[in-house]
């Protein structure tokens, strides 16, 4: 065969598929995110299920496999140009409470507040990052989250310090971005009951 007459050889890229597990849904849009991080969530409180197959893992405890589980789960392809909903923040603030060990190196907890952050602004009407960016634990937060309660619908905020209120473990990355939203310019906002102090507990 002469060069004229060679057809030049397809190379398809290598298609990237994510880790699938028949129990654990691939989220198709934020609903289904909010599902499969409630089955994150009892395989913390439990140690067993889909997401804790192939290790050992104590009941109560979350480690990084777990903050990685979460963390896919937030970033799927379906729902990556979306806002993080209500339902996918109590479902990682039910994992936040269940877990009282942990050994993820804080991943965890710079996830959650990322995402109340991300789902505050953009249910204020601010402009949000994709989530591979405002979740990544390569993004400062203070690189895309509204500095001050002025930008941010006071109900959320409301909102965010029900979930915070009377929890066993405080998150000290959440806690210290209720305070910077709150900060002066929302007087009215810092009597909420205890505001500062539940996320410092």
């Amino acid at each position: 065969m002469s060069a004229a007459t060679a057809k030049p050889v397809e190379v398809k890229p290598a298609e990237i598929k994510p880790v699938e597990t028949p129990d654990i849904p691939q989220p198709s849009c934020r609903n289904t995110a909010a599902h499969a991080l409630t089955i994150v969530r009892d395989g913390v409180i439990t140690g067993e299920g889909p997401t804790t197959r192939g290790r050992i893992h104590f009941s109560r405890a979350l480690d990084a496999d777990d903050a990685a589980w979460c963390a896919r789960i937030l970033t799927a392809s379906a729902v990556e140009h979306q806002s993080v909903s209500r339902a996918e923040i109590e479902a990682l603030f039910e994992i936040n409470d269940a877990a009282a060990e942990r050994s993820d190196d804080g991943r965890f907890d710079d996830l959650l507040a990322k995402a109340v952050a991300h789902h505050a602004a953009a249910e204020s009407g601010l402009p949000v990052p994709p989530r591979t960016v405002a979740l990544s634990p390569d993004t400062d937060i203070e690189s895309w989250a509204p500095a001050r309660a002025a930008h941010i619908d006071a109900q959320v905020l409301e909102w965010i310090a029900g979930q915070m209120r009377g929890k066993r473990r405080g998150n000290h990355r959440l806690a210290t971005l209720v305070a910077m939203l709150l900060g002066v310019a929302a007087l009215p906002l810092a009597q909420l009951p205890g505001v500062l102090d539940m996320g410092m507990m």
